[in-house]
């Protein structure tokens, strides 16, 4: 039967999300952790996420034995079997042929920021900037957008060959002590959204202007290539 899995996890303890021979990524140790239960599966993730990238929303699916049709048990039992770094959410029946990447409608993603120093306890998990020019931020983030051409929003060596993404909705906003970039889209690029937001806080130190943003996204020129940090990103949600 084919299983669909809600997942969060701490990237900063990992290499990435995906499998990889040293054996430090997100799906190596879902996978070493099935075993421990007696299940022997292929994981689809629905996305890509790099090193020291957090999600509270990613989702894969895989089939399982029909043996394990208790889902609460079964994610009790792995939950108890995964690393501290990572929990399990959710998991459902889903069709034979769901396909958690491919079917995915919507990927939601959130980089969180903070104008306060960190501290031993949250500095892997938000990024410090002096200070916030919230009205320009939220001025300044609409600009993505729509569909465009993100050759110059992308990492070089992308194994992308197209590079046309479309952009449905992007906010800025404050929660508590920290603010929010969240975009909204069909898929992104590799470093997409941290060479976004780089650009937005460039913007935000007055280094930058929305018409050097407008200009980069229309490959008019690029002025700036340097990716934030990526411990303030996450995968936040993905809608099928």
């Amino acid at each position: 039967m084919n299983a669909k899995f809600n997942i969060s996890y701490d990237g900063s303890v990992f290499q990435g999300s995906q499998r990889q021979p040293n054996g430090l990524t997100v799906e190596n140790a879902l996978l070493k952790a099935f075993k421990r239960v007696n299940i022997e599966t292929n994981i689809v993730l629905s996305g890509r996420t790099d090193r020291d990238v957090h999600a509270t929303g990613q989702v894969f699916n895989c089939i399982l034995p029909d043996f394990w049709n208790n889902f609460d048990k079964l994610k009790d039992v792995m939950n108890k079997h995964l690393p501290s770094s990572i929990k399990i959410n959710h998991i459902s029946l889903v069709p034979n042929d769901f396909h958690s990447r491919f079917h995915a409608r919507k990927r939601v993603y959130r980089y969180v920021i903070t104008t306060k120093h960190t501290t031993p306890f949250n500095d892997k998990f938000v990024t410090y900037v002096p200070s916030i020019n919230e009205e320009l931020m939220k001025e300044a983030i609409k600009e993505f957008i729509g569909e465009y051409d993100f050759e110059y929003f992308h990492k070089v060596g992308s194994d992308k060959e197209n590079t046309v993404r479309e952009i449905f909705d992007t906010c800025f906003y404050k929660h508590k002590d920290i603010y929010v970039f969240r975009f909204t889209a069909n898929s992104y690029l590799r470093s997409q959204i941290r060479l976004m937001v780089g650009f937005l806080l460039k913007i935000n130190m007055g280094k930058l202007s929305i018409t050097d943003l407008k200009e980069q996204l229309r490959m008019k020129k690029r002025v700036f290539k340097i990716p934030a940090p990526a411990n303030g990103l996450y995968l936040a949600q993905i809608t099928y």
